[in-house]
């Protein structure tokens, strides 16, 4: 008798090369590597029935074991730079079966594991197919030259009382599997599939590891929160006994 497909699965991708940051995946920050803030935000979180490492190598085999993950290794010619990323969710939801998956990206080792968990709710809540992360940015902005959120003929506008833009975190991306399945076997592409909806996250997650400039503003982040804690906004006294 087969079991029952899991209700929500976390699917951490893990490929061990990087065109622009060699191995980030293993890069330490914070005294540990960066796939494991990931691991530990959706475990954490407590909304995944499994948490699974979707690698091209062995080597994370340890690092699963480590965080209380599970390893898949997905086929080699899926771990490439070139393999797109319908392809790499729709081999793992045939290998996976599961209500929906959800990739959360290892690039945002500043997501908390409340934020995973809120994302995950509010996907079910509004009963999505799809869900992507974005940044909700108050600011005047211009695409190919044009406003997108202002007028030229007006008052130049408080940027509290502009409309947000909303750009892409990738942070967590989530998806009905019998919705994608559907779409990628009819279109050969599903990442935006059936209903999608956009979560806004914080600017700590919107910090995404490209580059080692980001792996050092990252560790620069995660070690000054270690030492310190959440600090309280402090004002200069001397200047308010002034005023």
């Amino acid at each position: 008798r087969m079991s029952a497909p899991a209700k929500l699965v976390a699917m951490i991708p893990a490929r061990i090369g990087s065109t622009r940051l060699k191995m980030k995946n293993l890069a330490l920050i914070g005294g540990k590597p960066l796939i494991a803030y990931a691991i530990e935000a959706a475990k954490v979180s407590g909304v995944f029935d499994r948490v699974v490492l979707n690698s091209d190598s062995p080597v994370f085999g340890e690092i699963a074991r480590r965080y209380g993950a599970e390893l898949y290794l997905r086929p080699s010619e899926l771990g490439s730079s070139t393999a797109k990323s319908d392809s790499v969710v729709s081999d793992f939801m045939v290998k996976h079966p599961a209500q929906a998956i959800a990739w959360v990206n290892p690039t945002s080792p500043l997501q908390t594991a409340a934020e995973v968990k809120a994302a995950a709710e509010y996907f079910l809540k509004e009963g999505l197919d799809t869900l992507i992360t974005v940044r909700d940015q108050q600011v005047h902005s211009v695409y190919q030259g044009r406003p997108v959120n202002f007028r030229l003929d007006e008052v130049f506008a408080q940027t509290q009382d502009l409309q947000p833009v909303q750009t892409f975190v990738y942070s967590v991306m989530m998806w009905r599997c019998e919705t994608f399945l559907a779409a990628f076997r009819a279109k050969g592409h599903a990442v935006f599939c059936g209903k999608v909806g956009y979560f806004p996250v914080s600017k700590e997650s919107a910090i995404i590891i490209k580059t080692d400039e980001d792996l050092r503003l990252a560790d620069h982040v995660i070690n000054a929160r270690s030492a310190s804690g959440r600090a309280e906004i402090a004002y200069d006294e001397a200047a308010g006994r002034a005023g």
